[in-house]
């Protein structure tokens, strides 16, 4: 959807629309409990939705989130990598910056005065700091990728509530 727009694909934009709505509008009730998995670096649930940003307009957007995800606080806490040299752990500091940004765009796109976006643009912020400081210096197994995730968080989100 994002390379579609970029170059003015409308069909290409469009289709990608399409599936999303078709993959996505009718989903209820994620089970938030069940991330993050061991290894998970982009949560399931927050890149669906951050996808439904761009093909939802905001009202429309509001409601199908508190559908699909009608208890988003196990979500809103960053995961804890408790040893960064090791390959699996280290996946929680970028399920940490992709829910960042993830949740950034989410808060962003819900409706003005929606008291959901304070409360999601903290939790962005929260997930960042926990792990923006791990995507350089530390050990191979992260620093090898972690920097990717780190520039999509520093590059700012379309709507962002909040500077990095």
């Amino acid at each position: 959807h994002d390379a579609a727009t970029a170059r003015g694909d409308a069909a290409l934009a469009a289709a990608a629309g399409a599936a999303a709505r078709r993959w996505h509008v009718d989903d209820v009730a994620y089970p938030a409990w069940l991330e993050p998995s061991a290894t998970d670096f982009l949560s399931p649930a927050l890149v669906a939705a951050e996808l439904m940003t761009r093909v939802l307009e905001p009202d429309d957007f509001a409601g199908w989130f508190a559908r699909f995800l009608p208890d988003p606080a196990p979500l809103e806490q960053p995961a804890l990598a408790l040893d960064r040299s090791d390959p699996q752990f280290v996946h929680l500091d970028g399920l940490n910056l992709s829910r960042a940004w993830c949740w950034r765009r989410i808060a962003a796109h819900l409706p003005a005065g929606d008291p959901r976006r304070e409360r999601f643009a903290d939790a962005a912020q929260r997930h960042a700091h926990a792990s923006l400081a791990h995507a350089s210096g530390g050990d191979y197994v992260g620093e090898h990728w972690l920097p990717t995730f780190a520039v999509v968080w520093l590059s700012g989100a379309p709507g962002s509530l909040a500077t990095p």
